[in-house]
């Protein structure tokens, strides 16, 4: 059934019945033993009294299950983004839904709102949510045309005021740090739409090479770029290297063209812009982790999208300390 904000909002209003849809989700063959990796023959847990409560007296809706194999006890929650969380799992189901559905993002403080927690654990419920998105460690190189460009994060004097333009000139001239933008590179595959970004350090032919090398396949790759002077030594290591001129007005040129980044980078700015207004370069590149994935999962619906991002939770926890230490 495909699914909507409202259909979500129905279907799991009842926590008991978020719960056992988390499990369907990410035990699709059966309850997963964390602990030893058994499938399918862990046994529920049934609560004596009949309803399961807190050691404070309150009632709660956590399904118990133990490992016929280890012996050990767990949730479906342990392991995953979930764990330890104080926020009912219908306010989850909702908050994910809500982020792999909106074209320009969510902000935290609209989540706040939208669902009654606090900004903090808004902001560290998307957190972990964007941990889920990541990709994967063991994911396979791009192979085929890949189309390669850059752009920069930062401030935009251009839409400040005579005042703030002034004191941001003075920054950039007397520090020489702050003010400046930060730099980020995005490889996406023609053929299957997968976007991967990541910030770098500088936009030298050094550092880009490294970053294409631990992401791309060159030697069985068509390489597509602007003609930026630091691909020019790094496109000698694919089949083949093509470049569109933007100076001269050019964006399709023998076959090749940068629009697709184009394309990515008009939706980035749009958000970090217009929704999330200020993006600190430490948290950057989990920003650029979302919108990899919605772009590229883009043909897929709402509820696939959603499938999909469940079925990346296990092993992705992110504790709040982990995350303001970094």
């Amino acid at each position: 059934m495909e699914m909507n904000l409202c259909s979500i909002a129905r279907q799991f209003s009842d926590e008991a019945a978020a719960w056992e849809a988390i499990e369907t989700m990410l035990w699709p063959e059966g309850p997963v033993c964390p602990h030893c990796g058994d499938v399918g023959r862990a046994y529920f847990i049934k609560a004596r009294s009949g309803q399961r409560t807190t050691k404070a007296g309150n009632v709660t809706y956590r399904r118990l299950w133990k490992c016929k194999a280890c012996r050990k006890p767990f949730s479906v929650l342990v392991g995953t983004i979930f764990e330890d969380t104080k926020v009912p799992l219908s306010k989850w189901l909702l908050a994910i839904f809500m982020m792999v559905s909106a074209k320009n993002g969510v902000a935290a403080f609209e989540l706040h709102r939208t669902l009654g927690v606090t900004n903090t654990t808004a902001w560290h419920m998307f957190h972990r949510i964007r941990e889920a998105m990541k990709q994967s460690p063991v994911a396979d190189m791009l192979r085929g045309t890949i189309v390669a460009d850059e752009t920069f994060h930062g401030p935009n004097p251009g839409r400040m005021n005579a005042k703030r333009r002034q004191m941001y000139e003075f920054g950039r001239e007397t520090s020489g740090t702050h003010a400046d933008k930060v730099p980020v590179l995005s490889l996406i595959s023609a053929e299957s739409g997968e976007v991967r970004s990541r910030v770098v350090a500088d936009v030298t032919g050094h550092t880009l090479r490294k970053a294409m090398a631990e992401q791309v396949d060159m030697a069985a790759s068509h390489l597509h770029t602007d003609e930026w002077r630091a691909y020019r030594a790094i496109g000698k290591e694919f089949i083949s290297h093509e470049t569109v001129n933007h100076r001269e007005g050019q964006y399709v040129h023998n076959g090749a063209s940068t629009n697709k980044a184009e394309s990515y980078f008009s939706q980035l700015k749009r958000s970090l812009d217009g929704t999330h207004h200020h993006v600190s370069t430490k948290h950057l590149n989990r920003y650029l982790e979302e919108f990899d994935y919605r772009y590229s999962t883009c043909k897929l619906s709402d509820s696939a999208r959603m499938e999909k991002l469940m079925s990346q939770t296990s092993g992705r926890r992110l504790t709040y300390r982990a995350l303001v230490d970094r």
